[in-house]
């Protein structure tokens, strides 16, 4: 595994060698031990999976918060995306800034969001899967997000969103007022 860390502190980009010979393919997709720097004392304790079909679909962006925050790495099985962190933590030199990150299953990229960010994605290619390692339950009282399509945060989705759920059509865009989530 090669880690390198994005330009929002603590989203760390981790790109896998797949082991390739003539019966397919064998990939390491998590290992404490070698994210044991930055994966701390942590622990995998939830695994989600998404199918997404339809080209332009965006999902998120969510989050939990405290005390239910969770650290996340995510991980195309299948498809394309164009899988984004948004820092949200109060006090954090890149507070409303945002890191997008292709995944491809050929890529055999994952995304390690930290705490206190929101995260989603855009499909770029139909029938999209991803894989969701969680260090938190998900907490229905807990989960949070902000619009997809906030001013405030401005991401660049490479295509027009063609289908956005009535949930995350709900999250509030981030009044001035907002001053980041408190870890």
């Amino acid at each position: 595994m090669n880690v390198v860390e994005s330009s929002i502190p603590g989203a760390w980009i981790i790109d896998s060698t797949a082991l390739r010979d003539g019966r397919g393919a064998f990939t390491r997709l998590f290992c404490s031990r070698e994210l044991e720097a930055i994966f701390g004392h942590r622990t995998i304790v939830q695994i989600n999976h998404s199918a997404t079909r339809r080209v332009g679909a965006i999902r998120g962006l969510h989050f939990q918060a405290p005390p239910h925050a969770e650290l996340k790495i995510v991980r195309c099985l299948r498809g394309r995306v164009y899988d984004v962190a948004v820092d949200l933590r109060h006090g954090s030199p890149a507070f409303l800034k945002w890191v997008a990150v292709e995944l491809t299953a050929e890529n055999q990229r994952a995304f390690l969001i930290p705490e206190g960010c929101a995260h989603g994605f855009q499909v770029l290619e139909a029938d999209s899967q991803l894989l969701y390692l969680h260090t938190a339950f998900y907490t229905r009282g807990a989960e949070g997000g902000a619009r997809y399509d906030d001013p405030r945060i401005g991401v660049n989705w490479p295509l027009e969103a063609t289908d956005v759920s009535d949930r995350d059509l709900q999250h509030p865009y981030l009044g001035e007022d907002f001053s980041g989530i408190v870890l």
